[in-house]
């Protein structure tokens, strides 16, 4: 008998108050999700994977000879689960943001980009970025939970594993001089299923920016309280190619606007309907 989503997590959460009320240890309660499995938005049709909770590697050692000095320190941390856009947010997804006069528009110095609705929206500020995710019912990835759904539990240098990209594999370095369609690199893959996390645009993240990590923000950590600037994570199609590693890290000015996109993310028990399998 399958258990309605809604009145499972009523019982879930009546048993981590009486938990909680008598003295006893909590952990965090969840379905039968593995990771990368998938379900679809009612909003916008974007289809998450899920994320399970646990520890990852983030960040990267002092000495590596590919890291830039604020990719480190290296330190596990620990997320609670979330499910994170499979793909970045398309020109058609973000221009019904638009016509709800919910987000601006986007500036491109190329017209004709707005005519292609499968293309990943970029020229996004900040700000838009975080108003979209907000209209559909989700909100951007934190730093932390960008660069888990990128590289997984195994430390990976880059979403795929450990191998330098193939210009075939992934959107960088102006290998096919543009960006190209949402996941029509399917070798630029995450472990959880996640496409393009390697290239193709580079991604507002929640955060704002610091150089360096601060060692002691271990669990579900957001970054500094104020800023300057944020963050941005991901390859891109204009990038060199050691920016597609899943702990490169970029920032601007949140009212930068030439070509970043963004992907949103949701916090869990969050779902509409009974997840499917990644296959």
């Amino acid at each position: 008998m399958r258990i309605p989503s809604r009145l499972f997590w009523f019982w879930a959460g009546f048993l981590l108050v009486w938990l909680g009320l008598n003295g006893t240890a909590i952990v965090q309660l969840s379905p039968a999700w593995v990771a990368g499995m998938t379900q679809e938005s009612p909003s916008d049709g974007a289809i998450l994977v899920y994320v399970p909770a646990g520890t990852f590697i983030m960040g990267t050692l002092a000495d590596d000879p590919l890291a830039d000095g604020d990719e480190s320190p290296q330190r596990t941390i620990f997320l609670d689960a979330f499910w994170l856009d499979r793909t970045e947010v398309s020109n058609g997804m973000y221009e019904r943001c638009v016509q709800a006069d919910m987000c601006d528009p986007i500036v491109t110095p190329r017209p004709d980009y707005l005519t292609q609705p499968d293309y990943p929206v970029q020229g996004v500020i900040w700000p838009n970025a975080a108003a979209y995710c907000a209209w559909v019912g989700r909100r951007l990835p934190t730093e932390a939970e960008w660069e888990k759904g990128a590289r997984g539990t195994e430390g990976r240098l880059y979403p795929w594993g450990d191998t330098s990209p193939d210009r075939l594999q992934v959107n960088v370095d102006f290998h096919v001089g543009d960006v190209a369609p949402i996941g029509t690199h399917p070798d630029d893959v995450s472990p959880y299923g996640a496409l393009d996390m390697g290239g193709n645009v580079l991604e507002w993240v929640a955060d704002w920016y610091e150089v360096g990590f601060d060692a002691a923000a271990t669990y579900n950590p957001i970054g500094p309280a104020t800023g300057a600037q944020k963050v941005l994570r991901g390859g891109s199609w204009n990038g060199q190619p050691t920016n597609a590693r899943a702990t490169n890290r970029f920032y601007a000015f949140p009212t930068r606007n030439d070509f970043d996109g963004f992907r949103c993310a949701l916090s869990v028990p969050t779902i509409w309907e009974r997840p499917t399998q990644n296959e």
